[in-house]
């Protein structure tokens, strides 16, 4: 068993998830993998399970909901299986390869060896690191996180972002249950609750690139409940509502 577990949530995800997962496996250090497959018609869950009876027994995982239940409940699934099984580091990444698997070794040593709480794969924090997306979305992505710097006060450059590390105890201590949101929103809600109970988090330098394969899961109401939600997060942070887990 490794100290360290990437999450990986798919729908759809045929043609990358076989290519990711030996991408991770083939790495120097060792990371287990969790499967979140939301009900994928496409027959992704069976690439997985394949692997586990072959290649990789007792270091990859799969947990199949009954359909697409969103990205933040997946990734609340997947913590709370992490923090029962004892990982150490707690990984968020994305199947397509827009995450580079390299990363996890930078990324795993700012908590693991530098110190922090929490560290996150920014695509802000070193220019603009953003291949193959059109300009339109390059900008939207850029000033939403510009955006919600302003409006929660904080100083992180890529809010938004989705490939991340975190020590246990930092998901041992937020209150998963009142986590609410569910796509982008759902990433700036950590990061700022993470921010508010105290931790340190570090912003590692990463080449973000769009999906080649597959289709993106991307939608007009995540970014609407980004919008929003940064307005919620900052009256609940005012009114002490942001509270470790009892």
């Amino acid at each position: 068993m490794s100290d360290s577990i990437i999450i990986i949530p798919t729908y759809n995800e045929i043609e990358n998830i076989e290519k990711i997962i030996r991408a991770v496996k083939s790495l120097p250090k060792k990371f287990d993998i969790l499967i979140i497959d939301d009900g994928s018609p496409d027959g992704t869950a069976d690439v997985v399970k394949r692997l586990q009876t072959t290649d990789f027994a007792d270091e990859l995982f799969l947990i199949e909901r009954s359909g697409k239940l969103g990205l933040g409940t997946a990734y609340i699934a997947g913590f709370e299986w992490a923090i029962a099984h004892k990982y150490d580091y707690i990984f968020e990444m994305d199947a397509d390869f827009s995450h580079n698997p390299n990363d996890l070794i930078p990324l795993y040593e700012a908590c693991a060896t530098e110190g922090f709480d929490m560290s996150v794969g920014s695509r802000y924090v070193s220019g603009v690191n953003v291949v193959n997306w059109p300009m339109g979305r390059i900008l939207m992505s850029y000033y939403a996180s510009m955006y919600v710097r302003i409006v929660l006060g904080i100083k992180l450059r890529d809010t938004t972002a989705g490939f991340v590390c975190y020590k246990r105890k930092v998901l041992e201590t937020i209150d998963l249950a009142n986590i609410r949101f569910k796509g982008y929103a759902f990433q700036i809600e950590m990061k700022y609750t993470t921010l508010r109970l105290g931790f340190k988090i570090k912003e590692v330098p990463v080449v973000f690139v769009n999906r080649q394969e597959g289709t993106s899961k991307m939608s007009g109401g995540i970014f609407s409940e980004a919008l929003f939600g940064v307005i919620r997060l900052r009256f609940a942070s005012l009114f002490g509502k942001i509270k470790p887990r009892q």
